[in-house]
């Protein structure tokens, strides 16, 4: 279960790999039943719907945008329509921010151990034989060698095969996503971007997990019969049409389902480390540093409806959300 709600955190390219990755709509193909359940489950939960939302009190005016990490068909004209807001805005916020992402990167770079196993047992080991060869196999579909799927960390294994292989062949996660495009425009303009959150926080969240539950989010992967195509094809889908709530309810009905005895419970412990907790932390942000300023701020989709979504979080703090329109 924990891998299919990672991947949904991750996945959530250009032109070309929209074309390349095509795949089927788990959502629409669910027995009606059960999609007008997960659908009537949506429409329940607050702001459901929409990517473009403005949060007001008083003289304080914060933009939330819902982005799509990876590059898509439609990533050069929301960046378009987005310009004017980015360009008005006194500060622009991302998850983290570009300068941040760069010192990732070069921490990275100097320390592999933050991505790979560097002592003791690696993946062939710890996976055992028959694990370990369905791994490798789904590995190799992403174009990522035996050597060095023997090496990576569970936790990251675990979220390199909750990306589709389509969108891994075509070096999705190499390009600018609308994140990094709309740091790169704000500091064009003279407003770099801010972080919302230290940028190691993530990663010290997901190291924490014990290894054996880490190797479980690679082994729980297996126990989904679906295409991580499909699944990424369908998130897309439901993406560009602004259907957000629905792809998070979607990930409950999966990980349910897939998950195993304990499946509600690690649910509920993943959407309050991945989701809940950091909306907490980035909204006590905004209300410390946008009081009386105009704001945008760009997140994952997925931070922005439910009860504790970071627009109703704001709501209980006073401000009136309003949808914007956005059909770039």
């Amino acid at each position: 279960m924990r891998i299919l709600l990672s991947a949904l955190m991750v996945i959530m390219q250009a032109t070309m790999l929209q074309a390349m990755c095509e795949g089927t709509d788990l959502i629409a193909a669910m027995p009606a039943t059960e999609r007008n359940a997960l659908q009537e489950s949506a429409e329940a939960t607050p702001y459901p719907k929409g990517l473009l939302w403005q949060a007001t009190r008083g003289d304080t005016q914060i933009a939330f945008f819902g982005t799509y990490h990876f590059p898509h068909a439609q990533t050069a004209a929301h960046l378009s329509a987005l310009k004017p807001r980015i360009e008005a805005a006194d500060r622009v916020y991302l998850e983290v921010s570009n300068d941040d992402q760069a010192k990732l990167q070069s921490e990275m770079s100097r320390d592999p151990s933050i991505m790979f196993i560097t002592t003791g047992p690696t993946l062939p080991d710890l996976l055992g034989e028959e694990d370990w060869a369905t791994y490798k196999a789904a590995m190799a579909e992403r174009a990522i060698p035996g050597f060095m799927a023997a090496k990576f960390k569970p936790v990251w294994a675990a979220m390199m095969l909750g990306v589709g292989p389509c969108e891994v062949r075509a070096d999705a996660m190499e390009a600018h996503g609308i994140d990094m495009q709309i740091g790169e425009h704000a500091a064009a303009i003279g407003t770099p971007s801010r972080s919302l959150e230290d940028y190691r926080t993530l990663l010290t969240m997901l190291d924490s997990f014990p290894q054996e539950d880490q190797l479980d989010m690679i082994r729980l992967f297996f126990a989904w019969s679906g295409s991580a195509d499909d699944m990424a094809y369908t998130l897309r889908q439901r993406y560009l049409a602004q259907e957000i709530g629905i792809i998070w309810e979607y990930s409950r009905y999966v990980s349910l389902k897939f998950g195993g005895p304990n499946a509600e419970q690690d649910f509920a412990l993943m959407e309050q480390q991945l989701l809940i907790d950091r909306n907490k932390g980035w909204v006590d942000l905004l209300l410390n540093e946008a009081t009386g300023k105009q704001v945008f701020v760009a997140v994952g989709a997925a931070h922005l409806p439910g009860d504790d979504g970071v627009l109703n979080l704001l709501t209980q703090e006073g401000f009136d959300i309003t949808a914007l329109d956005f059909n770039p």
